[in-house]
């Protein structure tokens, strides 16, 4: 377990698959080439399987968190809104 996700999780019933995903995602956003990363590249970067992963896009684009645009062949992307960039700053420290 990370760092970063022993701190987000303190003492909180939260899914550690959601805190992979919210870490990955921020990532994607501080990182080289901001902006939206496919959901093959988000779902080896959390080490999760699809499934989970579309599961939690879900859960946080429903929670107004996450941006996620799938086409009808299955592929897709995703990102971070502003509240969820917010959210994950105050969950996370800077990866540098």
């Amino acid at each position: 377990m990370t760092d970063e996700r022993k701190r987000a999780g303190d003492g909180e019933d939260i899914d550690p698959a959601i805190v992979d995903v919210l870490l990955v995602l921020r990532e994607a956003a501080i990182g080289e080439g901001r902006g939206p990363w496919s959901l093959a590249k988000l779902a080896k970067r959390a080490q999760l399987p699809m499934s989970v992963l579309r599961r939690v896009l879900t859960q946080l684009q429903s929670a107004g968190l996450a941006e996620v645009s799938i086409e009808e062949d299955g592929r897709g992307h995703a990102s971070l809104t502003q509240e969820g960039t917010d959210l994950a700053a105050q969950l996370f420290s800077d990866p540098a």
